[in-house]
């Protein structure tokens, strides 16, 4: 093992033109250029002549400003088209001479699962078949600010729900009013009534169940967005180690083609391979979102390591702090999976499970001493692949000053690998079936299976996930508390556990309240299990928006 290496709102003078009579563009007016072949990467258009591809919508700007036509850009997700958006429409309108509409990429749209409840082709052509709209767009960014300098609009029109940066959870708003002004023109805020698209379509078009539905009635009476979303805002300024073992998931995906002549055997076409950054790289990554000071203590095998491809996934600010460990590759778990169905057929895994070698032991050991008591918080999450020993264990659980701790079971050491290897822990976050495998207790009640477990470990915070029936959490102050799972699209399980593990330790640190942690842990499980492997990671401003949008 070699030694560890660093990585570190005012109107326009326009306005009188409200009184002009304006006929809307389109494609066969003077002003708009006869449709064009789109770029090879812009989305679908919908079949209403308003709609063009964004540098069809720049051409038309550029000539509407030459002949000097004030242009008004409105933007949005516009999911569920109601009476607020029409009196915000007709409000920038009377702005100018020329209204454009451009809208979020499906893609994009980062309001949770299921969402956008239409199609972008669709929300394009609800908005176009609308008399005061001129030009209409679908973005292919992430927000509006290549889109503003690319289309130079005179005015950037938001609704008033905008007119305060500071309740706006991505941050977007500024980025745009920046934007809006290095092209010359002005940010501007209508005023009139406003509702919400998220509240109408949770309220009248929700897909989650009537009792779910009841919880976070209940659940929004109790608490505020403000106050959920702050302990993930102000983990910004922790101090987080995350300690455990790199693990690359990677997905052979294949069709399954019938059974060999000769053997009892299923035979696979190989068709494509996926690879992912998983284990203690994800747990990093989802942290990575929400907190500046990030550091990952972790080992490579000292052969095939696939360090290049490690570094290349990992959020650029995590400072990594990798040792090497002796006569090992770095482990991979390959699984076999049908194409059509999703199905895992087999699970194959690249790895070394036999003990820990002496001297990577001992390197291991001065790191965790010299490295664990800087931190406000440790996350270990302990796959049970050897690299934790007793040894290293002692040193966590000695000189952490917060820490956080998930034992996973799985097929490489089911039965062999429990939370009581860790004789303290401040938080503690299992799966049911991991406590349950803690306590040799099969099918008997959670709760004092987890009372017991709290109490050999005298661990003050326990959070169980339940899979579909959510989780649960138990503290000496709060008692058990009990939060609906919020998923309602499951592609894929792996992950969920680390996702959970990850934010909760954030919530736990800051002495959240269990209810919150469970929310906050529920919803970026919904995340992570809509998605295949680890795809995606949880992003600090797609969650924040995710838990407000929930809770309208």
């Amino acid at each position: 093992m070699s030694k560890p290496d660093n990585k570190s709102g005012k109107k326009s003078a326009k306005q009188d033109a409200a009184t002009k009579s304006k006929k809307p563009l389109h494609a066969g007016s003077k002003a708009a250029p006869k449709a064009a072949g789109r770029a090879a990467d812009s989305p679908p258009l919908a079949r209403h002549a308003k709609v063009h591809t964004l540098e069809e919508l720049a051409a038309v700007i550029a000539k509407l400003k030459a002949q000097g036509k004030t242009v008004v850009h409105c933007h949005g997700v516009f999911d569920l088209l109601h009476i607020g958006h029409i009196r915000h429409f007709e409000n920038a309108r009377r702005l100018g001479d020329v209204l454009v509409v451009t809208l979020t990429q499906d893609q994009y749209v980062n309001k949770g699962p299921n969402r956008p409840a239409f199609p972008e082709a669709l929300r394009a052509e609800a908005i176009a078949s609308l008399n005061v709209v001129d030009l209409v767009a679908v973005n292919r960014w992430p927000n509006a600010i290549e889109t503003l300098k690319l289309l130079k609009p005179s005015l950037y029109v938001k609704g008033s729900d905008y007119r305060d940066p500071t309740k706006d959870v991505t941050g977007g708003i500024a980025l745009e009013e920046a934007a809006i002004n290095s092209v010359g023109g002005k940010l501007v805020f209508t005023d009139d009534i406003t509702f919400s698209s998220s509240t109408l379509l949770n309220r009248h078009m929700s897909t989650l169940s009537d009792d779910v539905r009841r919880y976070l009635d209940g659940f929004i009476a109790r608490r505020t967005p403000e106050q959920v979303t702050s302990y993930l805002k102000n983990a910004q300024k922790l101090k987080v180690l995350i300690i455990g073992e790199t693990i690359i998931d990677e997905y052979q995906y294949g069709e399954a083609i019938g059974k060999s002549s000769k053997e009892p055997t299923l035979v696979v076409k190989a068709l494509n391979t996926e690879v992912f950054a998983g284990g203690i790289l994800a747990v990093a990554n989802h942290v990575a979102s929400f907190v500046d000071k990030v550091t990952l203590i972790s080992l490579l095998g000292d052969r095939d390591s696939r360090e290049d491809f490690v570094r290349s996934k990992l959020n650029d600010h995590i400072e990594t702090k990798f040792l090497y460990r002796k006569d090992s590759p770095t482990l991979v778990k390959r699984r076999v999976i049908d194409q059509y169905t999703f199905t895992k057929l087999l699970e194959v895994y690249d790895i070394n499970d036999s003990k820990l070698d002496a001297g990577d032991e001992e390197r291991l050991c001065a790191l965790l001493a010299k490295e664990v008591p800087q931190y406000d918080l440790v996350i270990v999450a302990d796959f049970g692949h050897e690299m934790l020993t007793a040894k290293t264990r002692e040193i966590l659980c000695k000189h952490a000053k917060f820490l956080a701790v998930n034992t996973q079971a799985n097929a490489g050491n089911l039965g062999y690998h429990t939370i009581s290897e860790y004789p303290r822990a401040d938080y503690i976050s299992l799966a049911e079936s991991e406590i349950r495998i803690e306590s040799r207790n099969r099918r008997g009640d959670l709760r004092p299976i987890m009372l017991n477990v709290a109490k050999n470990l005298s661990c003050p915070r326990v959070m169980v996930t339940r899979g579909k029936a959510g989780c649960t959490g138990w503290s000496p102050e709060e008692g058990f508390v009990d939060v609906p799972a919020l998923a309602t699209k499951v592609v894929d399980r792996v992950g969920a556990g680390d996702t959970a593990l990850a934010l909760t330790s954030l919530c736990a640190v800051q002495g959240a309240p269990l209810e919150i942690m469970g929310f906050i842990g529920n919803v970026a499980g919904a995340e992570a299990v809509a998605t295949v492997g680890h795809r995606r990671y949880i992003e600090r401003s797609s969650m924040l928006k995710h838990l407000e949008v929930l809770m309208k």
